[in-house]
């Protein structure tokens, strides 16, 4: 009796220690069907001639909100889109501010990028040269799909309850690099002996009880199975719904890792997509055997920009390409010569969006914006390390590639080669890698005191 007397009052003294109890934490769900209604121009591949057809697949946008004991908020959505452009991004953000209190830093927009979506970018183009009635449905998709955004962030923020959240990770081998070195250069190929980053992160979401809420995952692949003229999430789209299937009433969302210089194999049928989705799912259920690592204490954010410089085209160049039998050249000539002409210059950085979140002291969330390769996901795994380290790109704001220090120098369409269907006075100077990095080893610091 005298011991079981102690043990109650020991009880409170260790609460009031510091110690978070893992049920601090809420969070809330959200899924939102964001199909296009028409048969809108799809976006990936440039070399489309003709609109979608149809859907083999509803696209989704997912929200999953994270609320502190303290009341701080992180709201992560999750979009089966090729992309989100900035200027949606900070327009989303804008409005979660003043309808949801959810300032910028807070918020995560991830695209799984896939190839068999909606064209989500505005004109001017250089990779897209539509009729007037074409571009009129894509602008207006995108105005739909801005609020319907805005809507799901909501939902997910309302739904917030008491939950219990951990880590866990497996792996699964699918996604290969595909810059093949050859006499020639760098060729767009499978390289088995490339870089690769297999693993598969999963963030559990349960309720008090135990009972499985939601699941966010992510992989480190180019959502480019299929090349269809129907909307299709790929292979990310088909793993979030093989496990929806499998654990009734849990929504399941997909993080893309960096898997700018990745592909899956093989590829190019529906069948092979829903195989690489069923692998995932797979490997996101074999992550959930081992005991996972339950996250506590506080939730921390931070987010800012870091100036990359880039190599900027001469007036010479934009002349010369202006003449060019290649039409993107043409068309990014006719786009940047004028603002030369006008300025004298051509701007000479790109304000890059780096976005960190810290729960607890369990795992550390990194968000990089663009098409990004494998090298960070590596590089900062190892560096930061610590706790178990989560490093997601397409976030935020995906206007190409960002290659790493080795992949500019190598060259190739990672390299530099992409930069002909954007807009970008490019290519990326070569301290692009380290700036970045430098940037997002600031900002862990900022997050872990």
């Amino acid at each position: 009796m005298r011991w079981f007397m102690g043990l109650l009052f020991l009880i409170p003294m260790l609460s009031a220690s510091g110690q978070e109890s893992p049920k601090s934490w809420k969070a809330g769900v959200a899924s939102q069907v964001i199909t296009p209604k028409k048969n809108v121009w799809m976006a990936g591949y440039a070399g489309r001639k003709k609109a979608a057809e149809g859907k083999a697949q509803d696209l989704f946008a997912k929200s999953l909100a994270i609320e502190d004991s303290n009341g701080q908020r992180f709201v992560i959505v999750t979009l089966d889109l090729v992309g989100i452009t900035r200027t949606m991004r900070d327009e989303v953000a804008r409005q979660a501010d003043q309808k949801f209190k959810l300032t910028k830093e807070r918020l995560l927009l991830n695209a799984s990028h896939t190839h068999s979506g909606p064209l989500v970018r505005p004109r001017p183009s250089v990779t897209y040269d539509l009729t007037k009635e074409q571009w009129q449905d894509a602008e207006e998709y995108m105005g739909e799909l801005q609020d319907l955004l805005v809507q799901v962030i909501g939902k997910s923020l309302q739904e917030l309850q008491p939950a219990l959240i951990s880590y866990s990770h497996a792996r699964v081998g699918f996604a290969m690099n595909r810059r093949l070195p050859t006499e020639k250069g760098v060729q767009n190929s499978p390289y088995p002996e490339g870089p690769v980053d297999h693993d598969v992160p999963v963030l559990r979401i349960e309720d008090p009880k135990g009972k499985l809420r939601a699941l966010l995952f992510g992989y480190a692949c180019h959502n480019t199975t299929l090349a269809l003229q129907q909307f299709c999430g790929d292979y990310a789209g088909y793993a979030q719904e093989y496990l929806q299937e499998a654990h009734t009433g849990v929504t399941a969302m997909f993080l893309m890792g960096c898997g700018g210089d990745q592909n899956p194999y093989p590829r190019g049928t529906l069948d092979l997509a829903k195989q690489h989705g069923r692998s995932l799912a797979t490997a996101v259920d074999a992550a959930l055997l081992p005991k996972p690592r339950t996250i506590t204490g506080s939730l921390k954010v931070a987010m800012e920009e870091v100036p990359l410089q880039f190599v900027p085209l001469s007036r010479d160049e934009l002349v010369r390409m202006s003449t060019s039998n290649d039409a993107y050249d043409v068309r990014r000539s006719k786009l940047l010569l004028p603002e030369l002409e006008k300025s004298g210059q051509l701007k000479s950085t790109y304000a890059y969006p780096i976005q960190v979140a810290q729960f607890g002291k369990d795992l550390t969330l990194v968000t990089l914006a663009g098409e990004v390769v494998v090298d960070y996901s590596l590089r900062l795994k190892k560096e930061i390390g610590g706790n178990p380290v989560w490093v997601a790109g397409y976030s935020n704001d995906v206007f190409g590639y960002v290659p790493s220090a080795r992949v500019l120098k190598e060259g190739g369409y990672e390299g530099g080669g992409a930069m002909r269907f954007t807009m970008l006075p490019g290519p990326f100077a070569p301290n692009v890698e380290e700036r970045i990095v430098t940037k997002v080893v600031e900002l862990v610091g900022q997050v872990r005191k």
